[in-house]
C-alpha cells in the first residue's frame, strides 16, 4: 500500500504519530502544500502569511528534508491549494491513504473537509491528535464541558490528566513510491512567493535557526545547557536578550518541537535539577496554549467575532489611529518600540505583547481584530487560538472573568524599561 504524509503545522519526525502511521505502508510519500491563498492580501491589504513567517516555514522544510533524506526517504513541496494537488498527487502515484494531523482552527477544518470531499474514493483519509498536548479521550471533561476559566481548567487537568511520553521513531522510514524521485524539486524562495526577501535583524530577541534541529538545540540549551529556564518566572517579562523567556513559541507553532517532548524535557530536567517556581510556569504557560487550542475546536468563528465569546461591546475605531499604531507612529515610545521590534523582526515578547494590544484597544479605542490580524501577518510564531485568545482577552471579550485588561503604558514602561534600552534599541 502506498501512503501520502501529507506535512502541515508538524514539520518534525520526533514524538509525530501522523509520520509513525504513515510510515506503516509499504511505501509513504511525504508532502508539504504551499497554499497560494496565504499570500492572498485581504480586503485591508493584510496577508493571511506574512514574509518573515514564510521565511521561516521554508527553512524549516529545508532542514525538515535533510532529516528524511538522512533516514531513507524525502520531502516533495508543492505550490497550490491542497484540495486540488493532493487529490491529483493521488491518482498519479496511486495512493491508498493519507495521512495528516487534526485541525482546531475554523479554516484549516474547513479545508480537511474540501480534501475529503475531493479525494478519489478509493482513497482513505486519517487525521490524527499530533501537536496537543494531552489526548481528547484522557482529559477530565468532554470539549463541551469544558471550563470557560483557566484557572478551573488548569485545576482540573493538573489533578486528573496523564502526561504521556513522546512517541519513540524508529531508525528507518518506508521507501518512496516509485517514481516519486522524479516529482522532486528544489525547494522555492520568497521571491517565488510574491514576497520581498528579509534582511537579518540582528536586535532581535529571537535565537537563530528555524526547524527541527534548530529548536532541539535552543530546548537543551534552554533546560540544560543555560538552564536559563530556573529563572523563567523572573525574567518572563523581560524585553531585550536571548534567555529572557523559553522563545518556544515558532518550534512549537510551526510544529518543529511537539509540547509532549518540551513537557517530557522539563520533567527531566525537573527530576536531575529540581523544580522551582520557574519549572513550573513554563508548565502553567504550555497549559495555556492548550486552553486555548481547545477553546478554539469548541468556539469555533465565535473566537473571531467581533462581540467574542461574550457577545461585549469593544471599540470599533478602524482610522489613522489604526495605521499610526501598525507602523509603531503613535508618538507613545514604548508602543512604538514594541511595533518597530514586531515589524523588523516577526518577534514581540509577551509583555509588549499586551501592552501594545491594550494600548491599540484602549487608548486609541479602535477594533481589537485589526491588531490580532496585523499580529497574524507579522509573527513568526503566530498561531490562531494564542493569538485571536489573548487579544480578545485584552479586548474583554474573551475568556477574562474580569472583563478585559488596561494598561498605564508609562507604568509599564517604567517597570520594564526603567533605562529606556529597550526603547532605544527599536527607536530607529
Amino acid at each position: 500500500m502506498t501512503s501520502l504524509l501529507w506535512f502541515k503545522q508538524d514539520l518534525r519526525v520526533d514524538d509525530n504519530p501522523v509520520l509513525a502511521a504513515a510510515m506503516q505502508a509499504t511505501d509513504c510519500l511525504p508532502v508539504y502544500c504551499i497554499d497560494p491563498r496565504w499570500f492572498q492580501p485581504d480586503g485591508r491589504g493584510l496577508l493571511p502569511c506574512g514574509p518573515r513567517r514564510a521565511q521561516f516555514i521554508l527553512e524549516s522544510l529545508a532542514d525538515l528534508q535533510r532529516t528524511l533524506r538522512i533516514k531513507g526517504s524525502d520531502l516533495l513541496v508543492l505550490q497550490g491549494e491542497p484540495e486540488q494537488v493532493l487529490p491529483s498527487l493521488c491518482v498519479d502515484m496511486d495512493v491508498q491513504a493519507v495521512y495528516a494531523h487534526a485541525e482546531h482552527a475554523p479554516d484549516e477544518q474547513a479545508l480537511m473537509a474540501r480534501l475529503k470531499q475531493a479525494l478519489p474514493h478509493d482513497v482513505d483519509l486519517h487525521v490524527l491528535e499530533s501537536n496537543a498536548l494531552f489526548d481528547p479521550a484522557d482529559l477530565p471533561f468532554s470539549l463541551e464541558a469544558m471550563p470557560g476559566v483557566f484557572t478551573r481548567f488548569r485545576n482540573k487537568i493538573e489533578k486528573h490528566t496523564p502526561a504521556h511520553t513522546p512517541l519513540p521513531l524508529s531508525a528507518g522510514m518506508a521507501p518512496l513510491p516509485m517514481g516519486a524521485l522524479d516529482l522532486m524539486r528544489g525547494l522555492p524562495e520568497l521571491l517565488d512567493l510574491g514576497l520581498q526577501a528579509c534582511p537579518a535583524e540582528p536586535r532581535s530577541a529571537l535565537p537563530e535557526g528555524p526547524g527541527e534541529t534548530s529548536g532541539r538545540a535552543w530546548l537543551d540549551d534552554y533546560l540544560w545547557d543555560s538552564q536559563s529556564v530556573r529563572h523563567y518566572k523572573e525574567t518572563r517579562n523581560g524585553l531585550l536578550g536571548k534567555h529572557f523567556s523559553s522563545k518556544l513559541s515558532s518550534w512549537l507553532t510551526h510544529g518543529c518541537l511537539s509540547p509532549r517532548r518540551v513537557m517530557h524535557e522539563l520533567r527531566e530536567h525537573e527530576a536531575v535539577h529540581g523544580a522551582n517556581d520557574s519549572t513550573y510556569w513554563l508548565w502553567f504557560e504550555l497549559l495555556w496554549r492548550e486552553f486555548f487550542r481547545l477553546s478554539l475546536r469548541l468556539h469555533g468563528s465565535a473566537f473571531f467575532h467581533f462581540g467574542g465569546l461574550q457577545n461585549g461591546t469593544p471599540p470599533r475605531g478602524a482610522d489613522q489611529r489604526w495605521l499610526d499604531w501598525r507602523g509603531g507612529n503613535t508618538g507613545q515610545p514604548f508602543v512604538d518600540a514594541c511595533l518597530r521590534e514586531l515589524n523588523a523582526s516577526g518577534f514581540l515578547s509577551n509583555r509588549g505583547r499586551q501592552i501594545a494590544a491594550s494600548y491599540l484597544i484602549h487608548d486609541l479605542q479602535q477594533d481589537w481584530r485589526l491588531g490580532a490580524a496585523w499580529f497574524e501577518q507579522q509573527l513568526i510564531d503566530y498561531d490562531a487560538a494564542s493569538n485571536w485568545g489573548n487579544w480578545a482577552y485584552i479586548a474583554g471579550v474573551g475568556h477574562d472573568p474580569r472583563g478585559g485588561r488596561a494598561f498605564n503604558v508609562a507604568m509599564q514602561a517604567e517597570r520594564h524599561d526603567p533605562d529606556g534600552k529597550y526603547v532605544e534599541t527599536w527607536a530607529r
